[in-house]
């Protein structure tokens, strides 16, 4: 067989994570072959090798961990990556010391879990060629070719090379941690785990444990030692989200970290050495929090030796034809349905929009799109024009029948984001442009079109 054309084998006993992750691996234009049980499985490799491997953990009979084991005894050697429905940070350990590219937790993310794939078919033994074809920069796992996005593509290409500590700023929803792993798929760490931490959905109690560990005995339920998310990132990248709800005491413990690169697990009191990289992302103004007394200086220097930010959808609405490409793309491939992109109108309607979800928000809609079938539904039906909808009606501008009238609907919207832009920019012209995306002299014109009133 051609080297180049080797498959991704996918073992997972639920037959539709199955074919939910085969559809996905097909809309990349990869060859897939998928495997209800690890002993199917050990047959097939008697004929072929694959160039990487999607396997569940929980299997029937041999798990998922197990059937590493035996491939690597059976000198079948290609990428791993185990994807699970429970978050067990024992097995992610186990995993990743057998050497795992990946440990990617149910419901999959499917940028993520193709970003390690193609990862690891670049760096199978079978696949010399294929490496070559091998996504390699930051742009081909973000979309988006706007020049405020390609600020942030050409940041992180800047920094990827290097260890440095990187700050993400930027609001909910933008895609924080999409550009954390295009960092990490571009840092000498890559062939080592990038292991992701929410620090907003850990009790405040427990957070210490899950990022250091915790030894036997060092508090009431702590009956084994604990390994942390430091020590199961270890030679890789640790992505701190929201690390602007990280409690006080934690703030501590992660500036010594930061400083010394070491830490104590829970209750112990032996130094563990950190070769971690660490990335940090929040939609907090941490300056604010600084000055509110609820955030340390001293850690927030410490981790914006490099920032990053990522601009909101409404700053970057000329990448929102190739985002709803993308979206349609990868969700029709998922449901198994072709479903057509929306007109020139809707895609107007969608450039004005603010978008206070931001890219989350953009999915949610083309998912929604999936799986009605369609993009040509009404714009009550659509949901994302509830806000201009509402604004319309506000203003006199919809119909008895519930219509809405477009020209007035971008008009509304449009003077409301100069509007909001102005507030925000203290009455700066200059800035409130920049901050919509438009020129001065465009903006100028619309200032005077809607009256708007300036400070």
């Amino acid at each position: 067989m051609n080297d180049a054309s080797a498959a991704v084998f996918v073992v997972d006993d639920d037959v539709s994570v199955r074919e939910a992750v085969q559809g996905l691996i097909r809309s990349a234009n990869l060859r897939v072959e998928t495997f209800a049980s690890g002993r199917e499985l050990l047959d097939r490799c008697r004929d072929e090798v694959p160039g990487c491997l999607v396997l569940d953990v929980n299997l029937p009979g041999l798990s998922g961990l197990d059937l590493q084991q035996e491939l690597a005894s059976a000198d079948v050697r290609a990428p791993v990556i185990f994807i699970t429905g429970r978050s067990d940070i024992w097995t992610s350990v186990r995993a990743m010391k057998s050497g795992a590219l990946d440990f990617l937790t149910k419901p999959l993310d499917s940028d993520a879990l193709l970003s390690a794939i193609r990862q690891g078919i670049g760096r199978s033994p079978k696949l010399g060629a294929a490496r070559s074809t091998a996504p390699r920069t930051p742009s081909e796992q973000m979309v988006g070719d706007s020049p405020a996005f390609r600020a942030v593509i050409d940041r992180v290409a800047m920094v990827a090379p290097t260890d440095s500590t990187v700050l993400i700023l930027g609001e909910t929803g933008t895609g924080k941690e999409r550009v954390a792993r295009a960092i990490h798929a571009r840092s000498h760490r890559s062939a080592r785990p990038m292991v992701s931490v929410n620090c907003a959905a850990i009790q405040p109690s427990l957070i210490a444990s899950e990022l250091f560990g915790h030894e036997r005995g060092a508090f009431t339920g702590a009956v084994r030692r604990h390994l942390g998310r430091f020590e199961l990132a270890e030679g890789g990248t640790i992505f701190l989200d929201e690390i602007g709800d990280l409690p006080a005491e934690t703030q501590i413990a992660l500036l010594r970290v930061l400083q010394e690169r070491e830490f104590e697990r829970v209750g112990g009191n032996e130094p563990i050495h950190a070769d971690v990289r660490v990335i940090a992302a929040t939609h907090r103004d941490l300056r604010s929090a600084i000055a509110e007394g609820s955030f340390r200086a001293d850690l927030f220097y410490r981790l914006n030796v490099f920032p990053i930010h990522v601009p909101p959808l409404r700053e970057r609405s000329s990448d929102i034809p190739l985002l709803v490409e993308h979206f349609l793309r990868a969700h029709t491939s998922k449901l198994g349905r072709e479903v057509r992109g929306p007109d020139e109108k809707t895609l107007e309607m969608m450039r004005t929009h603010s978008w206070p979800g931001n890219v989350r928000e953009l999915q949610n809609l083309v998912e929604r799109w999936v799986v009605w079938g369609s993009s040509d539904v009404s714009i009550q039906e659509s949901g994302f024009a509830s806000e201009g909808a509402q604004a319309a009606n506000e203003d006199g501008e919809q119909a008895p029948d519930g219509a809405v009238n477009l020209r007035k609907y971008i008009e509304t919207v449009e003077r409301r984001l100069i509007g909001s832009a102005m507030t925000a920019a203290g009455g700066n012209r200059s800035e409130a442009a920049r901050r919509l995306g438009l020129s001065r002299g465009a903006f100028l014109e619309r200032l005077r079109k809607y009256a708007v009133k300036t400070a």
